[in-house]
């Protein structure tokens, strides 16, 4: 059993930056890549970026666009989204999840997902 417990989320300004941050809580776990998803009001939960379970690669979703980076801290159970220039189409719900690598072209690739933290973009 895994637990995935998200938090870093707020509300900010356009072009602001936020940093998610998702603690795992079994840290006898089985080795796995890590990855973050979101959904917006009214619309399907959309892959954003995943990492290998070394931390040693990383893929992200197109509307990225250079501004959210993925990284993980095996040592202290945790992985990490910064969120840089943040614009209002960024504002969702934000879920940590664990699984395979190739979790953002196969969402059944997820194998525990983390409740959620709520970002929010507006001036």
């Amino acid at each position: 059993q895994v637990r995935l417990v998200e938090s870093g989320g707020g509300v900010v300004q356009p072009g602001g930056s936020l940093r998610l941050s998702c603690v795992i809580s079994e840290s006898t776990y089985s080795r796995s890549a890590m990855g973050w998803f979101r959904q917006a009001p009214g619309e399907e939960r959309e892959f954003v970026a995943a990492i290998t379970s070394s931390g040693g690669d990383s893929r992200y979703a197109d509307f990225v666009k250079g501004r959210f980076s993925i990284s993980r801290d095996n040592i202290g159970n945790a992985v990490f989204l910064q969120m840089n220039d943040l614009k209002p189409e960024d504002t969702a719900i934000y879920y940590c999840a664990q699984g395979y690598y190739d979790m953002g072209q196969n969402e059944g690739g997820v194998v525990s997902w983390g409740l959620g933290t709520q970002v929010t973009v507006t001036s």
